[in-house]
């Protein structure tokens, strides 16, 4: 049994996926074995402070000596650990490598926004969707949202930006980079005929299973402008109670909502396809194809 495993330290939350590589007719797949989740919040202190705080960098390094005792017990032969937008920003990220690499041994890659595009994109998902449609593919973290333009199941275009949901709740994110994604989304998509989307992290996978949607179906605009209103119109210790969300995903759900919403706005898109994957599997995808595809 061939067992990797992904790491992905977000602003939100960090991420172990440990997955079980399988063969079949059309090449090598993974089957999900083990996934683990840390609400740790990085990106608090990276976009208000410019650094993590020592508290926050000991839990990180906790969280990062568990997943590397449950990947030895798992007996993971290949990993790849990354960490995205927070850990850009702060300016002790390199400190804290070392910290994790001397008390741990993980190797970890702070990865530019344009790899973390590149990572989400070896989902391949498009392979699966109907070509006579473009696609907008959204995937919306904590510190940023990339954008990647899809035609005839290729990628034209595609672009990261600093606009995320720990970043708009700390009121960090800025006016001038809204209106830069809002150019490049129309530049991008004007002349496109039938325009979907697709949505990836944990808020629209949440949204998705909270519209009682059916499977492989798409999410519409107006089922996700609903389900935003309903939620915009409880508080947030009623968004716990009430809608049974987690803390963690009770605040950030709202401006989730706000950015894939703008964004269908702004080039109207009245669908969005929610495939339910994300950087983890992205990982695991991109360890396949590096060490096994032949």
């Amino acid at each position: 049994m061939i067992r990797y495993a992904a790491i992905d330290i977000g602003s939100n939350a960090v991420r172990l996926l440990i997955a079980d590589i399988t063969l079949n007719d059309n090449g090598y797949g993974f089957k999900k074995n083990t996934l683990v989740r840390v609400p740790l919040r990085l990106g608090d202190d990276a976009f208000l402070d410019h650094k993590i705080s020592p508290k926050k960098t000991e839990d990180l390094v906790k969280t990062m000596s568990a997943f590397k005792n449950l990947m030895d017990v798992y007996h993971v032969s290949k990993y790849l650990a990354c960490a995205t937008s927070a850990m850009r920003e702060a300016e002790n990220g390199r400190d804290i490598i070392k910290k994790i690499k001397a008390l741990t041994d993980i190797d970890l890659e702070i990865i530019e926004g344009q790899r973390e595009a590149n990572i989400i994109y070896s989902n391949h998902i498009e392979q699966d969707l109907d070509s006579k449609k473009s696609y907008l593919y959204i995937d919306v973290g904590g510190g940023s949202t990339e954008l990647s333009v899809f035609v005839n199941k290729q990628p034209i275009a595609s672009k990261s930006f600093n606009i995320g949901t720990i970043r708009i709740l700390d009121n960090q994110d800025k006016d001038e980079t809204w209106e830069e994604m809002k150019v490049w989304v129309k530049e991008h998509t004007k002349e496109l005929k039938n325009l979907a989307g697709i949505g990836t992290g944990g808020n629209i996978n949440k949204l998705f299973r909270m519209s009682g949607e059916k499977e492989d179906m798409p999410l519409t605009f107006l089922k996700l402008k609903t389900l935003y209103n309903e939620l915009n119109s409880y508080s947030l210790k009623e968004r716990i109670t009430l809608m049974k969300l987690n803390q963690d995903r009770a605040d950030v759900i709202i401006p989730a909502c706000e950015i894939y919403l703008t964004l269908m706005k702004w080039t109207g898109i009245k669908q969005i396809y929610v495939p339910k994957v994300g950087m983890v599997d992205g990982i695991i995808n991109l360890l396949i194809e590096e060490n096994l595809e032949i």
